[in-house]
């Protein structure tokens, strides 16, 4: 009987030491696996890849009845995270564009961040697409000027300027700019677009980030 439950508290103990050691979003990188296990994905979607503004975009499919949409996105995940998980995100997909929504909470951890260290981690993602998908279209979604976060929205108009003049340069890919949408006549950002936490949407904000995105959709 000792040696049964020295045995169980052996395995009991191994299993808590490899969950602590596991790097952050892996149980949302392992819950994608087993949807697409569940579910399929059809080659030459469009996947969505980011953070919890593409979470929380629940019906997004709604939005774009005429097209297939696969949101992988995952909240609190920064561009360094979309890195690490970069053969998981792409691999298993054959998909026929990508839209990124990322880097908000790049800052949101750093708040010293450099403008600069987030577009390179940008840029180190967009390389690693083109690995995967030398041609395909890829669009970055602008960082959108959060209530909550008004003391980084410096960094985030600097990004996003950086982004936008990298894509602009490249081949296949576009910036999508949603902060103009989410102004108001006299250029303030709207708050009544935004859930009580003034970080994320109401779906009159999604209505206007799927207004800017249309045209762009493949």
């Amino acid at each position: 009987m000792k040696k049964i439950l020295l045995l169980f508290f052996t395995v009991f103990w191994l299993q808590s030491i490899t969950a602590q050691n596991k790097p952050a979003f892996w149980q949302e990188i392992e819950n994608f696996k087993e949807l697409d296990k569940v579910n399929p994905t059809p080659k030459n979607a469009i996947l969505l890849l980011g953070s919890s503004s593409f979470t929380m975009w629940k019906d997004v499919q709604a939005y774009f009845p005429e097209k297939t949409i696969v949101n992988r996105g995952f909240g609190g995940s920064s561009l360094n995270d979309l890195n690490f998980y970069s053969a998981e995100l792409l691999e298993p997909y054959s998909p026929m564009q990508i839209l990124i929504y990322c880097g908000e909470n790049d800052f949101a951890e750093n708040e010293s961040l450099q403008p600069r260290e987030v577009f390179n981690r940008f840029k180190d993602l967009y390389a690693e697409i083109r690995k995967y998908y030398p041609e395909i279209p890829v669009d970055y979604i602008s960082i959108k000027l959060s209530p909550s976060r008004e003391s980084l929205w410096p960094q985030f108009i600097t990004t996003n300027a950086l982004i936008k003049r990298f894509m602009k340069r490249k081949k296949n890919a576009d910036y999508i700019d949603i902060t103009h949408g989410m102004k108001d006549e006299m250029g303030t950002i709207r708050t009544d677009l935004f859930l009580e936490d003034m970080l994320h949407m109401k779906p009159n904000g999604y209505k206007i980030w799927a207004k800017e995105m249309r045209p762009y959709l493949k």
